[in-house]
């Protein structure tokens, strides 16, 4: 897909990897301060705010035991211990792919080392490339090798997987939902239900407001109230466990949890809901890491999400974005979920259960990644699957038992935006597989060389389709409809590669189409999901670039050390037409050079792109009418269309209609 950027971020051009790496690695401490301030702001205001409702949502019905103080907070103390701290910080954060975290990342780092996509666009240079990092086989592996093998043989494994990955990325976008109208929703409500309603919409419209300004600045913007509100509490606590009872203490004894469960029974299990509430946030640490270090994660990059704007708000750090559309959505999605809930405890039902669905699939898919990438025994894998799911599974059984009360909402949310990505992705993959089966032969280019009906004129013309090998099926179209050719082709495919980011001197992978001397070449254009592919003259300038590159280290290859005898006339006449090119030798590399940059400086580049139409196949079945005419259909008519994310001229645009019957 793609996507529009304010402020491309990638590597300067001429910068390695490795000189990339070291000027990460130099950062300095006060850099590292001035990041883990902002994640105050930013990740830790949710963990901090949890005391305004976890107490309220755990005793609904009153303390009625003195004892349960002490067994509650010894189940908060020892939750914290264990996920957040345990789970989270000592293992999960390892997981991340290349400093990126959450459920696509994960799903992208299992991807590398098993052939999980739906879509067959692999190639072998993928594998090396610098983010790759896979492993030569040993011995050692066998137990992955195994385990690999039956997920690639297994369709239904592979959507399993790909469908447990989109639920978990819905479940942090609910988190994300519920989270801003769960910290504002606490305002005492002795003001009044209805005004404590009104000040949280104001809030809200602000908060959401302020998110152009970019993370670092909310970060900062916030940091200082959060560090307060820190400061606060736990000097309040610290006072009032000296001034009015120090053997509250006593709660880091686990015995109160089994006393608690004694006396409380039912009652118990079902306030664990509440408890639960004590690490909401915690997830952010992995799932918002990308914000702090590298490029934030979107599910964009991946096919898993019609395109959207995305402007990147910092020229200082990677990964701080904002989305104008998803930001407006989100506002919208906040002030409906305070409105219909109105008060903190019963947004907490809704909140709890998003929270702790994405942690189990976290849980879920670090054990595959224990497994799979860092090839662990089956029984150091059990040792953080087992317990840790059985935490979670328990918390997750004590929030259903609130389904009723407002528990259904981030399910009914999840399986709403699962529905979106997964009818985009199922008609994307469907699509490509309708060009894979209908691209055109080299023969037919072969023809076309030698079709005296067929100009040739002056300028670069990019023509960008999905298929990363062979003809696309709309390039014979574009030929039908306007019978003349651009004097340098290249067939441009933006591939989303299963890592997090991709150098640039490695972004461009280059093919010649024969007859060579016609000038036709493939361009697959590789990057991460960290990625954005730049403004269109940055972008024109780093292929082209490349381009020369790529007929340089050809000629190496070829034996071509410098021009022949027999020279194409380079046209110095703008409306002169290219000669027919079907009888030249191969050229020089120079002239070659000269030739590319003289159709450079005569017409400049044309986007050619195909406005397709996606039907049903009249003759598939009512499930792929239904999502391809209705659902399918739909999204690409609210969403923005390519050629307007890339912002290319329209002067220089190309477009010729095709329908695709998937």
């Amino acid at each position: 897909m793609s996507v529009e950027t304010d402020h491309h971020l990638g590597m300067e051009e001429g910068e390695t990897k490795a000189e990339k790496s070291l000027k990460d690695r130099k950062l300095g401490w006060r850099t590292t301060l001035s990041l883990a301030f902002q994640c105050l702001g930013v990740v830790y205001g949710d963990l901090g705010t949890s005391p305004l409702y976890v107490i309220s949502s755990t005793f609904t019905n009153g303390i009625g035991n003195k004892e349960d103080i002490l067994g509650a907070l010894s189940l908060i103390i020892y939750t914290i211990v264990s996920l957040p701290l345990i789970k989270y910080v000592f293992i999960v954060l390892y997981a991340n792919d290349n400093g990126c975290g959450g459920a696509l990342a994960l799903y992208s780092l299992l991807c590398r080392h098993v052939k999980l996509s739906l879509i067959p666009n692999q190639q072998p240079e993928d594998k090396e490339l610098s983010n790759y990092k896979l492993e030569t086989p040993s011995n050692k592996v066998k137990r992955a090798q195994k385990l690999k093998h039956k997920l690639e043989n297994s369709y239904f494994a592979r959507v399993m997987l790909l469908l447990i990955t989109i639920l978990g990325t819905t479940m942090v976008i609910g988190d994300g939902i519920f989270t801003p109208a769960m910290s504002v929703s606490g305002v005492s409500t002795s003001l009044g239900q209805d005004a404590v309603v009104g000040i949280t919409i104001v809030i809200l419209v602000i908060l959401f407001s302020m998110q152009r300004f970019g993370t670092d600045k909310v970060g900062f913007s916030f940091a200082p109230i959060i560090l307060v509100w820190f400061l606060l509490i736990g000097g309040t606590g610290l006072y009032n466990v000296f001034k009015h009872d120090i053997g509250v203490l006593r709660a880091f004894n686990p015995k109160y949890i089994v006393e608690y469960f004694q006396r409380n029974g039912k009652h118990g299990w079902i306030s664990l809901g509440g408890i639960f509430l004590c690490i909401s946030g915690c997830e952010a640490m992995f799932a918002d890491l990308g914000h702090f270090n590298v490029r934030a994660i979107q599910a964009l990059n991946l096919g898993c999400f019609p395109s959207v704007k995305v402007v990147h708000t910092s020229p200082k750090h990677e990964g701080q974005v904002y989305i104008p559309e998803l930001n407006y959505m989100f506002m919208i999605a906040c002030i409906a979920v305070s409105v219909a809930f109105r008060t903190s405890e019963q947004l907490a039902h809704a909140y709890g259960i998003a929270i702790v669905c994405d942690m189990t699939i976290t849980t879920f898919l670090v054990s595959f990644v224990m497994l799979v990438v860092w090839k662990k025994s089956i029984w150091l894998v059990s040792l953080f699957f087992v317990p840790f799911g059985c935490i979670e599974l328990v918390y997750l059984s004590a929030q259903l038992t609130k389904f009723t009360e407002g528990g259904f909402l981030p399910l009914v949310t999840a399986f709403f935006i699962t529905m979106v990505m997964g009818t985009w992705y199922y008609a994307q993959k469907e699509r490509y597989m309708f060009e894979l089966k209908n691209k055109v032969s080299t023969e037919y280019v072969r023809k076309l060389a030698n079709d005296i009906n067929i100009k040739r004129v002056p300028g670069i013309g990019f023509l960008y389709s999905e298929l990363v090998q062979g003809i696309p099926p709309i390039f014979p179209h574009f030929i039908d409809n306007i019978p003349c050719i651009h004097s340098v082709v290249v067939f441009v495919s933006i591939k989303a590669i299963p890592i997090s980011t991709v150098a640039l001197e490695e972004r461009f992978l280059f093919r010649q189409v024969e007859p060579r001397e016609y000038r036709i070449f493939r361009c697959v254009v590789r990057h991460g999901y960290r990625d954005v592919v730049g403004d269109p003259l940055e972008f024109e300038s780093q292929l082209l670039q490349q381009l020369k590159e790529f007929i340089r280290q050809e000629s190496l290859m070829l034996g071509v050390e410098g021009p022949t005898t027999e020279q194409v006339p380079i046209s110095t006449n703008e409306s002169d037409e290219i000669p027919d090119q079907g009888s030249i030798q191969t050229l020089g590399v120079e002239t070659e050079i000269k030739f590319i940059d003289k159709a450079m400086d005569q017409k400049g580049v044309v986007y050619l792109l195909g406005e397709t139409e996606v039907v049903a196949d009249p003759k598939s079945s009512i499930f792929n009418k239904i999502v391809v005419n209705y659902g399918y259909s739909f999204l690409r008519r609210n969403f923005r269309q390519r050629d307007k994310l890339m912002a290319i001229p329209r002067k220089r645009l190309v477009k010729v209609g095709m329908t695709y019957e998937i």
